[in-house]
């Protein structure tokens, strides 16, 4: 049996490789940005997190494995928009290392221009990518959105809202774009904030 991460930005970071090309997927900051939604739908799919006036709130106690609910217990109340901006290129390091650490992906370090210190992230067994793409398709297909594994609708409405044409490419979002939207309801407002940031950032990009 492959063994698959439990946590879902793990299981986003991994769905962002290219298999193809054996190399993480470019995807600028889009990235952390999509792993710090995972993040918050995770907190939110569990009961850990509520909305209270279109921010997050602490809701059930339990586990903060990467210390969002102890950031925002500890602040004065902000959109979820705020919360997928904060600390998303820390969150992809932090992500990176949770799999290296559990056996799931090699860091291997070089030297671009043999200056500038980069990494290069090969995944050991390509089965656990394959099995986490075809969690994700299945959830497109035509059960009803109740019916559907709540981490598989979770990462299609990331995957859509963080345009990663590894799992959707722009053809499949624009073809499944209700199958999308039902699936993002059911994930709850992370996938929805992470959409805003990066329109917000392709706008400020084409007014530059």
């Amino acid at each position: 049996m492959v063994r698959i991460p439990e946590s879902l930005p793990a299981r986003m970071y991994l769905l962002a490789y290219d298999l193809k090309r054996g190399r993480m997927a470019h995807c600028g900051g889009r990235l952390g940005y999509v792993l710090r939604g995972a993040a918050l739908a995770e907190l939110y799919l569990d009961g850990r997190l509520v909305e209270e006036r279109h921010g997050p709130r602490p809701g059930t106690p339990g586990d903060d494995p990467y210390g969002l609910v102890a950031q925002i217990s500890a602040s004065r109340p902000r959109s979820w928009r705020y919360w997928v901006r904060k600390d998303s290129r820390v969150m992809v390091r932090r992500v990176r290392d949770e799999l290296a650490a559990g056996g799931w992906i090699r860091v291997l370090e070089r030297r671009v221009l043999g200056v500038f210190p980069a990494h290069r992230v090969e995944v050991k067994d390509p089965r656990v990518v394959k099995t986490l793409w075809r969690g994700a398709s299945s959830a497109l297909q035509g059960r009803p959105v109740a019916h559907v594994n709540s981490y598989d609708a979770a990462a299609v409405a990331l995957a859509a809202a963080g345009e990663l044409n590894t799992v959707l490419p722009r053809r499949e979002r624009r073809r499944h774009r209700l199958r999308i939207s039902q699936l993002s309801a059911r994930t709850g407002p992370a996938a929805g904030a992470v959409r805003k940031v990066i329109r917000a950032d392709h706008a400020a990009a084409a007014a530059g």
